[in-house]
């Protein structure tokens, strides 16, 4: 098999069909680049999560004449309470953070929004109590034991906080997925249409071709490699996407979560470990698409 011959029939018919492969590659990039975005986000999370799993807390908030009046924890009722807590078998650690201390923590989280520092002020911010659990999947043994006790005003679970957080991750990821979904069966479609406009064209020199003995496979490979290489350069163009969207939007738009922990980074080596995937699933898509559809509707 010559593959100068093989390639050169390639080239021609991508110049060819050039609407119809433009549109097949720009559809496989959307569809490639949503399916991106989707483990980007999955990754996101999973490394958010392992971070968190290890700084779940439960926060006491003391009452308001205790952050007021007693920022040291030297008076009772707030020392009695801090005494309970670490005496308490449940409990690992327990960090004392006065309204100062938390007004200034609440400065750094959000300070890419001043506008929204401006109009905090650090009487919002009660004192609390930073409980670190030896388990933190039962933070009912705190709120049980010190909700009503004297100088409490209330207790917050950080968990059901993230619960609902990496819910809201998920359903971004499985909206981008279900998308991506949609549009790879529209690129199925395209790149099955394609195929067979390809080889309408070229019936009359394929027929040739199998009266002077080329096999099926030599007559059919040019138009399974034209399906690959437009998926590839599909997946190509979303990688580059990719990569222009975490340096162009990402970093810059959630540049204060980033910057405070609240969420992971999207990384360089994230988006390099998803691309061989896309490539994978770029060349597979096309290639079992394109031979599908040469075995059901070439029939030369």
């Amino acid at each position: 098999m010559r593959a100068s011959f093989v390639f050169s029939e390639v080239l021609t018919g991508l110049r060819r069909n050039v609407t119809m492969t433009v549109a097949m590659i720009l559809t496989t990039m959307v569809s490639l680049l949503l399916l991106g975005g989707g483990l980007l986000v999955v990754r996101m999370i999973d490394k958010t999560q392992a971070v968190y799993e290890d700084k779940l807390q439960v926060n006491v908030y003391l009452t308001n004449d205790i952050s007021e009046n007693d920022k040291e924890c030297q008076k009772d009722p707030c020392r009695s309470l801090r005494t309970d807590l670490e005496n308490d078998p449940a409990v690992e650690s327990v960090a004392y953070e006065n309204r100062d201390q938390a007004y200034a923590r609440f400065k750094e989280i959000f300070a890419s929004q001043p506008e929204l520092v401006k109009l905090a002020r650090p009487e919002a911010l009660p004192a609390s109590f930073n409980v670190k659990l030896y388990d933190p999947d039962r933070p009912e043994v705190i709120i049980q034991t010190f909700s009503g006790r004297v100088g409490v005003d209330s207790i917050a679970d950080q968990s059901e906080f993230l619960d609902r957080f990496f819910d809201a991750l998920n359903g971004v990821r499985d909206l981008t997925f279900v998308v991506a979904l949609i549009q790879a069966v529209a690129a199925l479609l395209l790149i099955s249409n394609t195929v067979q406009v390809s080889a309408f064209t070229r019936r009359t020199e394929v027929g040739i071709m199998r009266l002077v003995g080329a096999t099926r496979w030599y007559t059919q490979l040019p138009f399974l490699l034209e399906a690959v290489v437009a998926g590839v350069i599909g997946a190509v163009l979303a990688i580059g996407l990719l990569v222009l969207a975490k340096l162009w939007f990402l970093d810059r738009l959630l540049e204060g979560p980033f910057a405070a922990g609240v969420i992971r980074p999207i990384e360089g080596l994230d988006i390099l470990l998803v691309s061989p995937w896309l490539l994978l699933t770029a060349v597979g898509i096309s290639a079992v698409t394109g031979y599908v559809t040469l075995r059901l509707y070439v029939r030369q």
